[in-house]
C-alpha cells in the first residue's frame, strides 16, 4: 500500500480507487482524514493569502499615492477576482471571511514594509475597511 507521504499522487490514485470499488476496508482512513483536513486548510490558508496580497496593494495604493499604477490596480483585481472564485467554489469559506481579513492583514502590513520605504507601525493596528469594501470592485482607498 503506497503512503501519502511517499508517494502522494499515487496514493490518491490507489485509494480513490479503492473507494470507487467500495473496498473501503483497505482505505486507511486516518491517512485519508488527514490528507481531507490539510485540504481544507489549504483552501483557507489560499483565502488568507489572497487577503493579504489585496490589502498589501490597497494600502500601497491609500499610502504612496504618487506611485499608483496600472501593475497595482490589476494586482487589486485580479486577487478580488481569484477571491471571488475561490469563494464560487468553497461558500462554506464565506462567514469566515471576517475572521480571515483580520488574520491576513498584519501579513499585508509586513509585505508593504517589505516593498516600500514604510514601516509596519505606518498602517493602523487593525484594517480599516470591512471585508465587503475591500472586495468591492468599485472601492480604492483615497
Amino acid at each position: 500500500m503506497t503512503h501519502p507521504n511517499e508517494d502522494y499522487y499515487g496514493w490518491t490514485q490507489e485509494t480513490l480507487e479503492k473507494l470507487r470499488q467500495g473496498r473501503l476496508s483497505e482505505v486507511n482512513i486516518d491517512d485519508l482524514i488527514e490528507e481531507l483536513e490539510d485540504m481544507a486548510k489549504s483552501e483557507r490558508r489560499e483565502l488568507r493569502n489572497r487577503l493579504a496580497v489585496l490589502l498589501a496593494h490597497l494600502l500601497k495604493w491609500q499610502y504612496q499615492p504618487d506611485r499608483k499604477g496600472k501593475s497595482w490596480r490589476l494586482t487589486i483585481e485580479e486577487q478580488r477576482y481569484q477571491i471571488g472564485m475561490l469563494l464560487k467554489s468553497n461558500p462554506t469559506l464565506e462567514p469566515m471571511l471576517n475572521k480571515t481579513l483580520n488574520e491576513a492583514y498584519p501579513s499585508a502590513k509586513r509585505l508593504v514594509a517589505k516593498e516600500t520605504d514604510l514601516e509596519v507601525r505606518d498602517f493602523p493596528a487593525d484594517c480599516q475597511w470591512p471585508v465587503e469594501q475591500a472586495l468591492d470592485a468599485e472601492f480604492y482607498p483615497d
